[in-house]
């Protein structure tokens, strides 16, 4: 599905990129991606919580990847709101 802000022609060309890519090659980009929107994610806490821990950043970050309910299960505390 081509995103609204990228041109028909544009969305052709990525697609032929990614055509021509071995799945090893597609895998390898898709930890790349994977890397970057976690980074993404911690630096939106970092700037929410300037004063948190790394601890408290990691919490944060996992809360939010595996969701509030499995988050409670497997570390049993609430990190604050």
């Amino acid at each position: 599905m081509r995103p609204e802000d990228t041109s028909a022609e544009a969305w052709e060309i990525l697609l032929s990129i990614y055509r021509r890519m071995t799945p090893d090659e597609k895998l390898q980009r898709t930890f790349e991606i994977s890397d970057f929107l976690r980074a993404m994610c911690e630096a939106r806490i970092r700037a929410d919580h300037p004063a948190a821990s790394e601890r408290e950043i990691f919490l944060r970050l996992t809360r939010h990847v595996i969701g509030p309910e499995l988050f409670q299960r497997a570390y049993g505390g609430v990190i604050p709101q």
